[in-house]
This record gives C-alpha cells, structure tokens and sequence, in this order.
C-alpha cells in the first residue's frame, strides 16, 4: 500500500518536513566539497517512524536534477521498499537511481541513520581498481578503523549494490565502501555524520595515492590501529 503524507500524524508530518530541509543542505556539502559533478551524488537520511506509523521512512535527493535546483521541496520521501510516498510532488520527481540501495542498507542496518553515494575522484579511482586504501595513517585509523574495504563490482537499478554495502560493512569498523568500478559509498548515524564521512574518504583516498607516487607507504600496526 502506498503511503499519503497527508494521511500521517502531524508530528511525523513535521519531521518529515524536517528532514528534507536537512537533507536538502547536506546535498550542498557535496559540490562544495567537490565530491560529485553534474546531478552525480546522493544523501539520503533515515526518519524514525516506525513506532508511530508501523514503518521508517527516508528521504534522498531526486533523480537527474541539478544541485543548484535542489530544495527542502524537491526532496523525495520514500519507505524502506524504496517506493515514493504521495505527498504532492510531480510525478516528475523520482527517487534517485540509488534509491534501492539506500533502503536495503536501512532495512538491514537498523544503526544506520544516513547514507551517501558519491563519485569523488580519488576515492573512485581506488575503486576502479578494486584496490582498498589501506590504514597509513592516523586520521583513517581514528575516523574508520583500519582500511577502507573494497565491495563486489553490481549494477545499478535493483538492490545489488545495497547487498554489497551491508556484505562488506556488516562485520567492519569502516563507515565507507568502494565499491568496485563504482564508486565510495558512506553510512552513518544521520545524514551528516555520513557525509563526513564522505568527505573523508576522498581526503584519505588522495592521500595515500600522492604518497605512493612518493614511495613505499608504512602501514600502522593493527594494535595502534585499535588504539586509535
């Protein structure tokens, strides 16, 4: 059955409201920080609901609009299955082409209150060659633990990609995957805490790469990993 928005409690209504107006700033976080081109990239954030309605909901960016159009309006309100609720926007206004990742991540992740999709340069890089970024230094060990992990090469459109995610990050302490030939993938406790983490991964990412072109890099030890 597909949800009406205006058929929901006026509180959950309002958080709602909320959270697209957050959503719809953290998604100006990404060109500022250079991580997408074009109407590349998507935020998405979790809404707590269930309790209230039966179910959580999410909201992400819309499909193929330009990041200087975006608006707390324009973003899209969807359910855990990935289906968009009715809540008065165009039909013109579709969920991302990522939308099906993001719910299977917050379906199967319940921790996770946020999730980001970008295609920044360095970290794709890493991706396109299906090549982790390994822990040399202090900043990956304090922010993800060790590594930032490779995920399997999957198609976009169905839930493919979401299966990676959760496969490679279930039993990590990493908030970002690269997902192979694809691209860095984050999660975390709300939209912004993953997009810091996004932000992160390409910083790391050009890092390493830079000081590999330099020479040999010097792994930190796992027990300094674990302290950190």
């Amino acid at each position: 059955m597909t949800l009406n928005l205006a058929d929901l409690p006026a509180d959950v209504q309002e958080q709602v409201a909320t959270t697209r107006r957050i959503v719809s700033d953290l998604h100006a976080e990404l060109p500022r920080w250079e991580l997408v081109v074009w109407t590349a990239g998507n935020v998405s954030q979790r809404i707590r609901v269930a309790d209230r309605i039966g179910e959580d909901l999410f909201v992400i960016k819309p499909s193929g609009v330009s990041y200087d159009d975006l608006g707390p309006e324009k973003m899209v309100v969807c359910t855990l299955d990935g289906k968009k609720i009715l809540d008065g926007t165009p039909d013109s206004l579709q969920p991302s082409s990522d939308t099906a990742a993001h719910a299977y991540v917050y379906t199967h992740m319940d921790n996770v209150g946020g999730v980001v999709h970008t295609h920044s340069t360095y970290a794709t890089a890493w991706a396109s060659r299906g090549e982790e970024v390994p822990c040399v230094l202090t900043m990956m060990a304090d922010e993800f633990g060790g590594p930032i992990p490779i995920g399997p090469f999957a198609l976009i459109g169905d839930d493919s990609i979401g299966r990676g995610i959760v496969e490679t990050l279930k039993d990590s302490r990493s908030r970002a995957v690269l997902m192979q030939n694809h691209g860095p993938f984050t999660i975390g406790s709300d939209g912004r805490d993953a997009v810091k983490a996004a932000v992160m991964v390409e910083e790391v990412a050009r890092t390493v790469h830079i000081a590999r072109q330099l020479g040999d890099v010097i792994p930190i030890p796992q027990e300094k990993i674990d302290s950190l």
